[in-house]
């Protein structure tokens, strides 16, 4: 009688680690993410960088610096000019390599190897909030540095030494680190790129528009706290009377940021993929 011995099959255990691992090597494989956070740091650069070159006191308001105020009234707010379109950018992403995965069907080969389903949000997060912030932060630098070479002479200049320059460019770059993680969080929420897009644009850009068809008492209390002046108000240099602090905006927006998470996170464990 023969007894056929039966190979040993390994099974290995899911770790946070490993969804780490697995999470950074599929948005790195990904050309779109290549292409788009060049994109983000072109436009932060560039724009920043020609805003400055171009800068011109007579162009500008004489009210209060910082967001509100009607115009650029120092050099971090001359160079970080292109964050609203880096902004744009990096949130497309986040949407993309989230609600890409569904409209690919990958997102059921990634719940199978991860049936615990929260780790691959928590990752997913984590990377690309992680790598935007970081290349934010020496975009914003660089552009900052560019900036310099333009405003050289003018009222309006600034050095990296200087009270809050570094704070508000670290705030820029972790708004935009932010930005990355609330587009990862729509994406899953929504599962669809079009309609994660949309809901993109319209909180950080139309929803602060459309505060002005409220009531002035209104439009003064609750257009601080919302998603896009919240963000705003982190990297600028001086508080302005109808905006939030830095400290403030980072918690606001950071709290808009967590709340979308919760949600995401809600819809990934409760529904089907």
């Amino acid at each position: 009688m023969t007894v056929t011995t039966l190979p040993t099959v390994s099974v290995r255990t899911v770790t946070g680690r490993g969804v780490l691992r697995s999470e950074w090597a599929k948005f790195w494989s990904l050309r779109s993410s290549w292409i788009t956070l060049g994109v983000a740091l072109l436009l932060l650069i560039a724009i920043g960088a020609i805003a400055s070159a171009t800068y011109s006191p007579d162009a500008t308001n004489d009210g209060p610096p910082g967001p509100g105020s009607g115009g650029p009234s120092d050099a971090i707010s001359v160079a970080l000019t292109g964050s609203t379109f880096a902004s744009l950018a990096i949130g497309v992403l986040g949407v993309l390599i989230s609600a890409g995965e569904y409209s690919t069907g990958m997102i059921r080969s990634t719940l199978a190897a991860v049936p615990r389903r929260l780790p691959v949000l928590w990752s997913k997060s984590a990377v690309f909030g992680t790598t935007a912030f970081v290349l934010a932060t020496i975009g914003a630098l660089a552009a900052f540095q560019l900036g310099s070479l333009g405003l050289d002479g003018e009222k309006i200049a600034l050095s990296l030494g200087d009270d809050g320059v570094l704070r508000s460019l670290v705030g820029a770059g972790l708004y935009l680190g932010l930005v990355g993680v609330f587009g990862v969080a729509l994406g899953i929420l929504v599962r669809s790129t079009a309609g994660g897009i949309a809901i993109l644009v319209g909180v950080l850009l139309i929803l602060s528009g459309l505060t002005s068809l409220l009531p002035n008492s209104w439009e003064d209390t609750i257009s601080p706290y919302l998603p896009g002046n919240a963000g705003s108000a982190m990297y600028a240099l001086h508080e302005s009377s109808d905006a939030l602090t830095p400290g403030a905006g980072l918690a606001v927006f950071a709290g808009w940021v967590a709340l979308t998470l919760a949600g995401a996170a809600y819809r990934l464990v409760r529904t089907d993929a």
